[in-house]
């Protein structure tokens, strides 16, 4: 797998008018089920469009936007580097049909070029990588990490967005949020349809991504995925549909997660932990081939409330003794609760010194569970919700 390196492009300041009905529309998500809404920001979100590119000027650009937009610009003060790292939101489609990464980040803020006002607002753009994120490594989120944080350090940076895949997003907002000990905000964006969509949906989430770190309120609360007209912490997020718009949802509903004491980044990229899924009969030896091939750590998929069937809970105990073992469920929403006795309920399990991912699903339990292992952290520390 090849390792994206970091490489920093020249700074633009970007103007834009928004349209006052797209406005409208982003801040009347009442549609949305109440356990998929976060109150971890407010939900006006950004119109279509904002400009960086490193060669453009933005003057061409703005003459134009502003001949074909009318209304009133959107909100947004600050500094904001845009970093990006592929997915469909900078993907085209090849000869065959196929969608693949393409598209640079200059370009991507390109459609934006009517949203913002440039006095106030300035966009910073910098590729990073151009991956497919359902192929990206420990390696890359290393990348992405380093980046984010890099970035974060700049006293005339006032917060960062990450476009990125949608099908591995949640595990990389998880993990900046882990390794974040700064009070910046950072956003993660992606989109479900590609850059040359006839209708393309990512304009509207970068645009929203934006406005999410520049907003006040959200100093000091971490890392966000900002899509679909919807802004939710990153602690507890899951990639909820595989083709519909509103993508994403919050195992925590309203409730803002807690969020652990930040750790120090170190490497993650050579730390194996597998993820083993439950079902009725699974056998003991999926744990054990995963520690026989070197895992560090387990995070099991069970079912239900968390509970495991007979033969995999002895080799469960058995791993505990040996690695950290991490118990979470295949269920969309709910938390893991340790109530059921038998040698494969939760309550068994906890007092075997399995640990409860808490509202975290198996992705982001892994992301954090790995997290947990290269900084010698005790890996309960990471899940505070499941107390």
């Amino acid at each position: 797998m090849h390792t994206p390196t970091l490489r920093r492009s020249a700074r633009t300041g970007l103007a834009l008018v928004a349209s006052a009905c797209l406005l409208a529309s982003c801040q009347n998500p009442d549609s949305r089920p109440e356990e998929e809404t976060s109150a971890a920001a407010p939900e006006s979100s950004a119109p279509h469009s904002a400009t960086s590119s490193t060669s453009a000027t933005t003057e061409e650009t703005t003459e134009t936007s502003a001949a074909e937009h009318e209304g009133p610009r959107a909100t947004a003060e600050g500094h904001v580097v845009v970093l990006s790292t592929g997915g469909t939101i900078a993907s085209t489609h090849d000869k065959d049909g196929a969608v693949v990464p393409t598209v640079t980040g200059s370009k991507l803020v390109d459609p934006l070029s009517g949203t913002f006002d440039q006095d106030k607002l300035t966009l910073e753009v910098n590729d990073i990588a151009k991956l497919d994120s359902s192929a990206m490594t420990l390696d890359d989120t290393d990348t992405i990490i380093e980046a984010v944080n890099m970035e974060l350090q700049r006293d005339d940076v006032d917060g960062v967005v990450v476009t990125h895949g949608t099908d591995s997003m949640e595990e990389t907002a998880i993990a900046v949020d882990t390794f974040q000990d700064n009070d910046k905000p950072v956003a993660l964006t992606g989109a479900m349809r590609p850059f040359d969509d006839p209708d393309p949906d990512g304009p509207d989430n970068l645009a929203l991504a934006v406005k999410t770190v520049t907003d006040p309120s959200n100093k000091g609360r971490g890392t966000f995925i900002a899509f679909a007209d919807h802004v939710i912490p990153a602690r507890g997020a899951f990639k909820s549909d595989t083709s519909k718009a509103d993508g994403f949802a919050n195992n925590n509903g309203k409730k803002q997660s807690k969020r652990p004491k930040a750790l120090k980044h170190q490497p993650l990229g050579n730390t194996r932990v597998d993820i083993v899924a439950a079902y009725p009969g699974a056998p003991a030896d999926l744990i054990q081939r995963s520690l026989d091939s070197g895992a560090e750590g387990i995070v099991i998929e069970g079912m239900g409330a968390g509970n495991i069937g007979d033969e995999l809970a002895q080799a469960a105990k058995a791993a505990a003794k040996k690695v950290p073992v991490v118990l979470t469920t295949r269920v969309d929403h709910g938390p893991v609760e340790g109530i059921y006795g038998g040698a494969g309920g939760g309550a068994t399990l906890a007092d075997a010194g399995v640990i409860s991912s808490g509202t975290l699903r198996a992705p982001q339990a892994r992301m954090l569970l790995a997290a947990a292992i290269t900084t010698d952290t005790d890996p309960a520390k990471l899940f505070p919700d499941a107390d």
